[in-house]
C-alpha cells in the first residue's frame, strides 16, 4: 500500500463538475493498493497517518499531528501509485489491485480513518478532477513495504 499525503491549507476533488469532496487545511491523501495488500498493510500505513507530525509547532518545527490542529483528510483513490515505467515510456499498472478489492480496501481505510478525523472523498475509479493548495510544500511518500 502507497500514500502520498499531502499537507494542504485546502483540497478538493470534483467528478463531473460536482464537488465531491473538501476540506480545509489537514492531508490529501492519495492512496494505491498493490495486489497482496493485506489489512496488515494498511493498518501500518493508516497508523502512520494518524500519528504523523508534520504541522509546524509555536517554534516552526514539524511537531504537530492532524488531530493536534483539528485538519481534515481528502482520500482519493490513486491507482497509479502502483505505475511501473521501466519498459518504455507507457507504463504498465499490472501490480496495482483489481478494481473490486482495492474499492473495498480503500473504503475500509476512509472509514477507519473518519473514526478520528472528518473524511471527505473522491468517487473510486472516477475521472477526478483534484485542486488544491500544497502547504509548504510538504509532501511524504509511505509505503507499507518500507514501515
Amino acid at each position: 500500500m502507497r500514500v502520498v499525503v499531502q499537507r494542504v491549507k485546502y483540497a478538493s476533488c470534483t467528478v463531473d463538475g460536482k464537488i465531491t469532496g473538501k476540506i480545509d487545511k489537514g492531508f490529501l491523501l492519495l492512496v494505491g493498493f498493490k495486489k497482496g495488500d493485506t489489512l496488515l498493510e494498511m493498518n501500518k500505513v493508516l497508523k502512520k497517518v494518524i500519528g504523523l507530525r508534520i504541522f509546524e509547532d509555536e517554534e516552526g518545527k514539524m511537531n504537530k499531528s492532524l488531530s493536534d490542529v483539528n485538519g481534515d483528510i481528502l482520500a482519493i483513490s490513486q491507482f497509479t501509485l502502483y505505475a511501473d515505467s521501466k519498459k518504455g515510456n507507457r507504463p504498465s499498472f499490472v501490480e496495482a489491485m483489481e478494481f473490486d478489492k482495492a474499492s473495498n480496501y480503500y473504503d475500509l481505510f476512509c472509514d477507519e480513518l473518519s473514526k478520528s478525523f472528518k473524511v471527505e472523498k473522491g468517487i473510486f475509479g472516477a475521472d477526478m478532477k483534484i485542486e488544491l493548495l500544497n502547504d509548504g510544500p510538504v509532501t511524504i511518500i509511505l509505503d507499507s513495504d518500507e514501515l
